[in-house]
C-alpha cells in the first residue's frame, strides 16, 4: 500500500503510476482569451482525458495502490459524475466491485457513462439532491459493507493523482508559466496542483475559482476552517460541493495565492465560446478557470504564460437551451417584463409599435387572462441586439400608458424562468 505521504514526491510517484495509463492531455494556445488578456493562455485539454475529466487521474491512483485484501471487499465513491466515471473506469481496467453514489442532480449523461465505463463492475445509486447528501450515504455504506471509501478530493492519494496534472503542465509549458488557473470545488485538484508547484516552481501563481453558487472554499477560508454551506446552487454540479475537505483546506490557504468566485452566467458565456471559437466541449466545472481569465485580467505580464484547466468535458447537451439563456441574461442581451396589457383593442399593437424599438424583438409571450376584465398579466422576454440598448428600452416603457414590471435576475421569481 501506497506510503499516505503528501508532497512534490507523493505526486511525482503517482505520476509514474499513473503514466502508462492515462492520457497526456494537450496544451493548446487559446487565441481568443490571448488577446483578450494581452497575455499567452493556454489551456490544459483534460476534457480529452480517460473520462473525459481529470478525476480519472484521482481514482485509479488510490485503487491501484490497495492491497488483494482491499481489492476484494470492493470500493464505494460519491460523485457528481466526474468522480464515479473515474471509479468505474478504474474498477474495470482492474477488476474490482464499485457503488457509485450520485446525487438526483447528476446529469443522465454522466450517469449512463458511470454505467458503460464499469463495464458490469460498477452499481449506480442515486441518493438525495446534493453531492453531500450522496456523501453521507457513501460513507454509510462503507462502514456497513467493509468496502473502501474512495474520496474525490479529500484524501493525499486522491489528490496526489490530481496533481499529476501540474507534472505535465509543466513539462508543455516551459520556464514561461507564470499563472495556473484550476476549478475548485472539494479542492482536490488545485490541492495537488500546488503541492508539487510549490515545492519545484515556487515562482508560479496558483488561483482557484469557485462556481458562486458554491463558494464552500471562500466561506471556509473566512471561517478559519471548512463550513457547511447553507445551501447551493448546483448548476455548476462538477464543484457543486457544499462543504471543502479537510485535508485539502489547509493546503489551499497554505499554498493557493488566491481564490476566486465567478457567476454562472459568466461560466455560460465561456462554455459558448469554447465550442464557438476553439470547438471545445467543456461541462460548467470544466470552463470555470477560462472564465476567470477575464475577471483576471489585467494582472498577467504580457510576456507571462497563462495555464487554464479544461477539468471536463461531460455536459450533456439537453443542458445546452438553459446554457444559452443564462447567457444571454449574463450579457445584458435577454430581459424579463411582467405586461399588464388593458383589455381593449390595439394594447398588444401599441406595445409592439411604440414601446419596442430596432433590435428588440419578443422571444417569450406567456399571456394569461384572468378573471378582471380589466387588465392581463403577460410576462414578456425580450432579447436586445447590443445591452447598451436598455435604457431606452426602459424610457419608452417608463412612458407608455401599459403598467411594466421588470423581473430582475436576483428576483425570486427569476428563478422559474431558468
Amino acid at each position: 500500500m501506497l506510503e499516505r505521504r503528501l508532497d512534490a514526491a507523493a505526486v511525482e510517484a503517482a505520476a509514474e503510476v499513473l503514466r502508462p495509463v492515462v492520457r497526456r492531455t494537450e496544451l493548446e494556445h487559446s487565441d481568443r482569451l490571448s488577446e483578450i488578456v494581452g497575455a499567452t493562455v493556454l489551456l490544459k485539454r483534460e476534457n480529452r482525458q480517460l473520462t473525459r475529466s481529470y478525476k480519472v487521474r484521482g481514482a485509479y491512483h488510490l485503487i491501484s495502490g490497495l492491497t488483494d485484501a482491499e481489492r476484494a471487499r470492493g470500493v464505494v465513491c460519491a460523485s457528481a459524475g466526474n468522480h464515479g466515471q473515474g471509479l468505474a473506469w478504474s474498477c474495470a481496467r482492474l477488476g474490482v466491485h464499485g457503488r457509485v453514489y450520485v446525487p438526483g442532480n447528476t446529469p443522465r449523461q454522466k450517469r449512463q457513462r458511470i454505467l458503460a465505463l464499469g463495464q458490469g463492475q460498477v452499481e449506480l445509486i442515486v441518493e438525495g439532491s446534493s453531492y453531500d447528501v450522496a456523501g453521507a450515504a457513501a460513507l454509510a455504506d462503507a462502514e456497513r459493507t467493509g468496502a473502501v471509501y474512495v474520496p474525490p478530493f479529500d484524501d493525499p492519494r486522491t489528490i496526489a493523482g490530481q496533481g499529476t496534472v501540474a507534472v505535465e503542465l509543466a513539462e508543455q509549458a516551459g520556464e514561461a508559466l507564470h499563472t495556473v488557473i484550476a476549478p475548485l470545488g472539494g479542492g482536490g485538484l488545485v490541492a495537488g496542483l500546488a503541492v508539487w508547484l510549490r515545492e519545484r516552481h515556487p515562482h508560479v501563481r496558483i488561483v482557484g475559482v469557485e462556481p458562486e453558487g458554491a463558494a464552500s472554499m471562500t466561506a471556509a477560508l473566512a471561517a478559519g476552517g471548512p463550513v457547511l454551506l447553507p445551501e447551493v446552487d448546483t448548476f455548476v454540479d462538477g464543484a457543486a460541493v457544499g462543504r471543502v475537505g479537510a485535508v485539502t483546506y489547509p493546503l489551499v490557504r497554505d499554498l493557493v495565492d488566491e481564490v476566486v468566485t465567478i457567476g454562472a452566467g459568466a461560466v455560460c458565456t465561456e462554455m459558448l465560446d469554447l465550442y464557438q471559437v476553439e470547438g471545445i466541449i467543456a461541462e460548467p466545472a470544466g470552463a470555470l478557470a477560462s472564465a476567470a481569465v477575464r475577471a483576471l485580467a489585467g494582472t498577467f505580464p504580457a510576456d507571462a504564460a497563462v495555464a487554464c484547466i479544461v477539468s471536463g468535458g461531460n455536459n450533456d447537451v439537453s443542458r445546452y437551451g438553459e446554457i444559452v439563456e443564462r447567457s444571454l441574461v449574463h450579457q445584458g442581451l435577454r430581459h424579463y417584463f411582467l405586461v399588464s396589457f388593458p383589455q381593449e383593442p390595439g394594447a398588444l399593437r401599441h406595445f409592439l409599435d411604440e414601446v419596442l424599438g430596432e433590435g428588440e424583438d419578443i422571444v417569450v409571450f406567456d399571456y394569461v387572462k384572468k378573471n378582471n376584465r380589466e387588465t392581463g398579466p403577460a410576462l414578456v422576454g425580450i432579447e436586445l441586439d447590443a445591452a447598451a440598448g436598455l435604457p431606452g428600452l426602459l424610457d419608452r416603457m417608463e412612458g407608455s400608458p401599459v403598467t411594466i414590471e421588470r423581473v430582475p435576475p436576483g428576483s425570486p421569481l427569476f428563478t422559474f424562468l431558468m
